[in-house]
């Protein structure tokens, strides 16, 4: 029978805890708000709502963390023993891109560029 402790010193196990990993992988400075984060609920692992900062995380495993006004979405290559340096950091995941939007940016309204255009003329230069 194996349990969670009963890996060797050394090796890395199957399975990590979601906050450990996210501060191992540099996503955070600290582990207090790698771990804050996943119990806020808004990190997704595998498109699953967690609000777990102990939910096991596999490499293969997908994760959506919302940062700072942008969405990361990274793919578990591997798990750490410790935190290393941020080249090591690095090797844990793929971040992948957003897609590619197919639909063209909305066309701006003639009527707004020529009020911001007349506007414009009125004020002059502040020389």
């Amino acid at each position: 029978m194996t349990g969670p402790g009963d890996d060797a010193p050394g090796t890395i196990p199957a399975s990590q805890r979601l906050d450990a990993w996210l501060w191992c992988a540099r996503v955070l400075r600290q582990r207090a708000q790698c771990a804050q984060l996943a119990a806020d609920g808004v990190i997704r692992v595998n498109r699953r709502p967690t609000d777990k900062p102990h939910a096991a995380i596999r490499p293969g495993d997908v994760l959506t963390v919302p940062l700072g006004g942008h969405v990361r979405v990274l793919e578990v290559l591997a798990l750490a023993t410790r935190r290393g340096s941020p080249a090591q950091a690095r090797l844990l995941y793929r971040e992948i891109p957003p897609p590619e939007t197919s639909c063209p940016p909305p066309a701006a309204a003639p009527y707004r560029a020529a009020s911001i255009t007349a506007a414009s003329d009125r004020t002059g230069s502040r020389r």
